[in-house]
């Protein structure tokens, strides 16, 4: 039961990337953000095996907003998902959906 918070944020975030979006896809992607991000708050990466703890550097890695500033105060998650490449968006929607998977199947154990 270690990983269901986890799990429950990143199936979330996972819907967040399906098509169609709900809203734009930049704010789904800045929703998606947000719900990998509580998915994370409290993990451990040293209980994660070696796949997911690289999923995990590349997903932190999309995710860093270092360096961006909202003068208009909103949400760095919104600015940085529209920074992203069509690349990175199929590398986002691929990561966060092997960590779904993942932590789905280890709240189950």
């Amino acid at each position: 039961m270690k990983f269901t918070n986890a799990s429950e944020k990143f199936a979330t975030a996972r819907r967040s990337l399906t098509l169609p979006h709900l809203e734009d896809e930049t704010t789904s992607i800045a929703d998606a953000f947000t719900e990998c991000s509580h998915g994370l708050h409290e993990l451990n990466a040293d209980d994660l095996d070696d796949g997911a703890r690289e999923s995990l550097r590349k997903l932190k890695e999309l995710m860093d907003t270092t360096g961006l500033a909202d003068p208009s105060l909103g949400c760095l998650y919104t600015m940085k998902a529209g920074l992203l490449t069509p690349d990175q968006k199929v590398e986002l929607s691929g990561v966060v959906n092997y960590l779904a998977n993942w932590f789905d199947a280890k709240s189950r154990e």
